[in-house]
């Protein structure tokens, strides 16, 4: 069995506060986009097969395979369901370390499939408390909705996304933004106006008060990523912002943008478009 997980922007990102456990609460909208991976998952009858093997392609995760947030999907479900020895083959197409939620969308995806395979009868409600348990942005992937996330990413609430027709440039420099880092150098406030109000507006008015609270500290480390938006700008975007924590960065436009001149304009840098 072979599915396709996808990847996930950020339409804005709002750091509100931060929590007594150490998280933070927040406040943004996914919007999935279809960057794939492609994760197959077989079942092993072999009497002396380990409960699950894992590989990836195309990528290198350097870690311990426990670690890996499919694996850790499986165990999950295993702990409270009777599921088969499985095999299963990532190849991954979603950038590392891009903010683009790749690691969260395999997982979820992963439920899924365990939940077909292994004839679990499990609803997207309780897949969802599943995936909770794995990422805060994970059960998003699940239904794959554009929707309003609050808390620590974990509140899901689906939203109306004027989106569709227009035209998708993302860019990923080579490099890498520690989350934590991140979070870090960030001061938590309320938002002047909330995303939820911003949302509804014509798109081309969505740079005069649509913000990601992740960019100033980002811009600063790393100040060759302020760069990449305002190039994006510069070719016409209506918008343009770093998606999550980064490193990636997006801009959307009304019309197409040639894959020559994106590759002209990010020379060093992953690029990726579609219509949204």
């Amino acid at each position: 069995m072979i599915t396709f997980p996808c990847s996930k922007i950020n339409l804005g990102l709002d750091i509100v506060s931060k929590r007594p456990d150490g998280y933070h609460n927040l406040e943004t909208v996914f919007y999935p986009i279809p960057l794939e991976d492609a994760l197959e998952i077989t079942i092993n009858d072999k009497p002396d097969a380990p409960a699950c093997t894992f590989t990836m392609h195309n990528a290198c995760f350097g870690g311990n395979d426990e670690d890996n947030l499919v694996v850790k999907a499986y165990r999950i479900l295993a702990a409270d369901h009777a599921l088969p020895k499985v095999d299963i083959s990532l190849y991954k197409n979603i950038p590392t370390g891009a903010g683009l939620g790749g690691g969260s969308s395999d997982a979820a995806f992963a439920l899924k499939m365990l939940n077909t395979i292994g004839s679990l009868n499990l609803s997207d409600e309780q897949l969802e408390e599943y995936a909770a348990r794995i990422g805060a942005d994970c059960a998003f992937f699940i239904r794959c909705t554009p929707s309003l996330a609050t808390g620590i990413g974990n509140i899901l609430t689906p939203v109306e996304c004027p989106l569709q027709g227009y035209h998708l440039v993302l860019v990923k420099p080579d490099v890498h933004v520690s989350t934590k880092e991140a979070y870090s150098l960030v001061t938590p406030a309320q938002p002047m106006v909330p995303i939820a109000d911003i949302l509804p507006r014509p798109v081309n008015m969505w740079a005069s008060s649509m913000k990601n609270d992740f960019e100033r500290s980002v811009f600063d480390k790393y100040p060759a990523t302020a760069h990449i938006k305002e190039e994006l700008y510069r070719m016409g975007a209506l918008y343009a912002s770093m998606s999550g924590s980064g490193s990636s960065f997006y801009g959307i436009f009304d019309s197409e943008q040639s894959e020559e001149k994106i590759a002209q304009i990010f020379p060093d840098c992953f690029r990726w478009s579609c219509r949204l």
